[in-house]
């Protein structure tokens, strides 16, 4: 239990601190090289970035083990990093849709006032700017009220729970999962295990029971998603699902490339 505790204190904490950068750092470099941010969805940034601004406010009045509000602020700088880069190198008609495998029929719903659809760079970091201000001014007034921070702490985190729900809804009507790489669907099940495991060993005065509930619902969108993934394959004719061994050897090729393995060595 002495050595389980200390994994728990030191090195499920960098994880979560660093688990922004190993999941949006290539993300962001891919649409820097290539000069073009089509098939990504600027959806993306503004559902981390509110709910991640919604974090800071929620420690604020609770004080949440402070290794998940510096993933919050490093979460922040880099989907600020992301946006800036995606609008850089916007398309001229840029996808609009949470997903890049997600068709423009199936979720290109009407926003009011074109909502996170503008043209210009200024509005997005305006709205940003606005809703953090406002923020401000709400802790001020209703800071101080029982049950005001726990309000913000499970719409902060039910937003970001949330965010598996329409490629689920994508690759059930269209019996597919193409454009949805192995790679994203193992980052995004690794990560799940660390927070439950970090969720639930600790006390819950370090993670309230928002991050907990929120947690198990967004771990199990993921693993579903890796049965639609098995289930369906590339939803493509003849398709019969994936290839279980040769996805498991993929996967242990780039684990070995991480601890410096060359490719050829048996």
């Amino acid at each position: 239990m002495g050595v389980f505790g200390w994994l728990i204190d030191h090195i499920a904490p960098i994880f979560l601190i660093t688990s922004p950068i190993t999941s949006y750092a290539d993300q962001i470099y891919s649409i820097h090289r290539t000069r073009t941010s089509a098939g990504f969805s600027l959806d993306i940034p503004l559902i981390m970035l509110v709910a991640s601004i919604l974090k800071i406010f929620y420690w604020f009045g609770v004080h949440f083990d402070r290794a998940l509000l510096i993933q919050a602020i490093v979460m922040i700088i880099m989907q600020s990093l992301l946006l800036h880069v995606a609008l850089t190198h916007r398309p001229i008609s840029p996808s609009s849709q949470p997903f890049q495998s997600v068709n423009s029929s199936e979720f290109d719903i009407p926003r009011p006032y074109n909502f996170w659809r503008w043209r210009t760079a200024h509005p997005y970091w305006s709205f940003l700017g606005y809703f953090t201000i406002t923020l401000i001014a709400m802790q001020l007034l209703f800071g101080s009220f029982d049950g005001y921070a726990d309000l913000l702490g499970y719409i902060a985190l039910g937003i970001e729970a949330l965010l598996p729900i329409p490629q689920i809804l994508a690759n059930h009507r269209r019996r597919g999962c193409k454009g949805f790489r192995l790679s994203v669907l193992a980052n995004w099940l690794v990560g799940d295990c660390f927070k439950m495991v970090f969720f639930f060993a600790k006390g819950s005065g370090d993670v309230p029971w928002a991050f907990k509930i929120c947690g198990v619902f967004q771990a199990a969108c993921d693993l579903f998603l890796g049965i639609q993934f098995y289930a369906y394959g590339d939803g493509e004719p003849g398709s019969e699902g994936r290839d279980i061994k040769k996805d498991l050897n993929w996967l242990g090729e780039k684990g070995m490339e991480l601890v410096g393995w060359e490719s050829g060595q048996q």
